[in-house]
């Protein structure tokens, strides 16, 4: 008695097992390249230093007086009082002491035909004790440092001696005036191997763009991807038959994770070659022992053998 179809076919191995152990390659080479996943930090430039030297973050002098606030009140007030002791004959000795203001505010009072005189380029041009600090402000902000809160603790330990809320405020408009963009967060092991090993076309444009650039970086994950995308087109065309060139390919580049696979499909040659030629596969076959296994596992210590038997058979599928 001959023996049949499927006894006369060779051995093949699954190609999602072997799709699966090259991902495992592919992850291992990744971790061993880790540090190149993230963008490169850029140092600040002198430009860019000297472009917020150049700018002008301080707000320009009013171009008329102050006409609301405590300040230009009492301002007005004082000043009407002023000339109104003034048309009495008072002396500006006497208007002093009976206002309690110097006798050169008194006079600056006087002297003033109208309060808005008083109130025009309130201190403008004033010295702040925040500048000798701003060009540091200034580099510490090209390097990303934007928290208000860590500038000013550094500030304090180089002798500032003014309130953070003067430190926040300048940082306010150096946020406004030069935005910092934070650098982005590196990718994953775990996602730079799924780019390198998932088809192309299922990348969203920045995978892709991410993707290039890390193997612009790493140009041992740019070989990987080119070993990858050889043998994912050697798989879906079924040519097996180019394997041991693919092999050698893979021998002569200096990937030791890829030398592993390449060593493993080795150890099976025959059913590797045979599984990325031929149409049929045994993974119904697998599946039905991987759900036997799965029944076997819930039944442990419930029931015995006949029970097992039929839950098997009752979830089989029906053949009419």
């Amino acid at each position: 008695m001959g023996k049949g179809p499927a006894q006369q076919a060779p051995r093949r191995r699954p190609t999602s097992t072997i799709w699966s152990n090259l991902a495992e390659a592919v992850e291992k080479t990744v971790v061993q390249h880790r540090a190149l996943l993230r963008e490169p930090h850029e140092s600040p430039t002198a430009q860019g230093v000297a472009a917020i030297e150049n700018a002008n973050l301080e707000p320009s002098a009013p171009a008329g007086p102050r006409t609301t606030g405590r300040l230009s009140d009492r301002v007005r007030e004082r000043h009407a009082d002023v000339r109104s002791l003034l048309d009495q004959g008072v002396g500006l000795r006497a208007i002093a002491r009976r206002l309690g203001l110097a006798r050169n505010t008194v006079r600056r009072f006087a002297n003033a035909a109208d309060p808005d005189e008083l109130l025009v380029g309130q201190w403008t041009g004033r010295p702040s004790i925040l500048d000798p600090y701003k060009p540091y402000l200034h580099q510490r902000w090209a390097e990303g440092c934007t928290v208000a809160r860590a500038l000013f603790e550094e500030l304090r330990e180089r002798g500032y001696l003014g309130g953070e809320s003067i430190v926040k405020k300048y940082v306010g408009k150096l946020r406004e005036s030069f935005p910092h963009n934070p650098p982005r967060k590196a990718p994953s092991v775990r996602n730079v191997t799924s780019w390198l090993t998932r088809h192309p076309d299922r990348l969203t444009d920045d995978q892709t763009q991410q993707l290039k650039a890390i193997l612009v970086r790493c140009p041992a994950l740019d070989r990987t991807a080119h070993h990858v995308r050889a043998f994912a087109e050697l798989m879906n065309n079924r040519q097996g038959k180019y394997l041991d060139q693919w092999i050698t390919r893979v021998k002569a580049d200096d990937l030791p994770a890829l030398h592993t696979f390449v060593t493993g499909l080795g150890q099976d040659l025959d059913a590797v070659v045979a599984g990325l030629t031929l149409k049929w596969s045994s993974g119904a076959v697998e599946g039905q022992n991987n759900k036997i296994k799965m029944l076997k596992r819930q039944m442990f210590g419930r029931a015995n053998f006949d029970l097992l038997r039929k839950r098997v058979l009752l979830s089989a599928p029906n053949r009419s």
